[in-house]
């Protein structure tokens, strides 16, 4: 097997909206997840860790400050919106890996090890992090996410060839890689967005199972009724949108694949 290219350094953006109570196991995780790097990969380094406050009112961005991480304040609210703000930042810092991982302590950032290899290993442009894949904790996925994750990757599969199985947040991705795509949803649309942007542009794709934990706090999206419906609508459109931009199916001999 193919070993990393030495040299590699890591980026993770962490966009967070009043999450003073799980923010520091995060920043913790990640702590050890640099050492974890470091010991499996030598190639890649965990350069910096961005959190994104997106209009907290609570204690997040000096929780965040006081572990060491980036704290970069962006007071429009939308997930999308603080993941823009977050590759900004890196427009002057470039790195040559990002990791996307929500604030919320759900996803296990250890298992960046894991989503980063791939791309050392120059196998793959983007690896997602699908919780259905892998050992989703009995509450973590609300029935609504389940259903609303099953109708958007089924209307991909018709749409352009290609079976995701989730949309979850944890992901990695080549910075340049990410660059091209041209990434400009502001809300919720925003990890369907990179997704189907990969596909259009023939990057490969794989996916990975990850553990999915119970969140510590409220959901901001789908821990509501109106926040799940306008998730919701805001997913499909963005799919149906960017078909009708002109971007069609993949090609056979550059479908992306996944680990089952």
């Amino acid at each position: 097997m193919p070993t990393p290219r030495a040299g590699l350094c890591l980026c993770v953006i962490i966009p967070a909206l009043n999450e003073e109570r799980s923010l520091p196991l995060v920043l913790d995780s990640l702590a050890a997840t640099r050492r974890s790097l470091a010991e499996a990969s030598p190639g890649i380094d965990l350069r910096e860790i961005i959190v994104v406050d997106n209009g907290s009112t609570d204690a997040t961005p000096r929780v965040a400050a006081a572990a060491g991480a980036t704290v970069l304040r962006e007071p429009r609210r939308g997930y999308g919106q603080a993941c823009l703000a977050g590759l900004d930042h890196l427009e002057r810092q470039p790195c040559d890996l990002v990791a996307f991982l929500d604030a919320d302590f759900a996803d296990d950032p250890a298992q960046l090890v894991e989503l980063t290899a791939p791309i050392a290993r120059k196998e793959a442009d983007l690896v997602l992090g699908s919780r259905l894949l892998g050992s989703p904790e009995p509450g973590a996925l609300l029935p609504q996410a389940r259903y609303g994750n099953r109708l958007s990757v089924a209307l991909i599969r018709l749409l352009y060839g290609h079976r995701y199985t989730d949309l979850g947040p944890f992901r990695a991705i080549g910075h340049a890689a990410i660059r091209s795509l041209g990434m400009s949803d502001r809300s919720f649309g925003w990890t369907v967005e990179m997704q189907v942007k990969a596909l259009q542009a023939g990057l490969r794709v794989r996916e990975i199972p990850v553990v999915y934990r119970r969140r510590v706090g409220e959901s901001k999206i789908s821990g509501t009724l109106s926040g799940t419906i306008k998730a919701g609508a805001k997913i499909l459109w963005t799919i149906v949108r960017l078909r009708l931009q002109g971007g069609g199916a993949i090609t056979p001999a550059r479908a992306p694949s996944s680990d089952r």
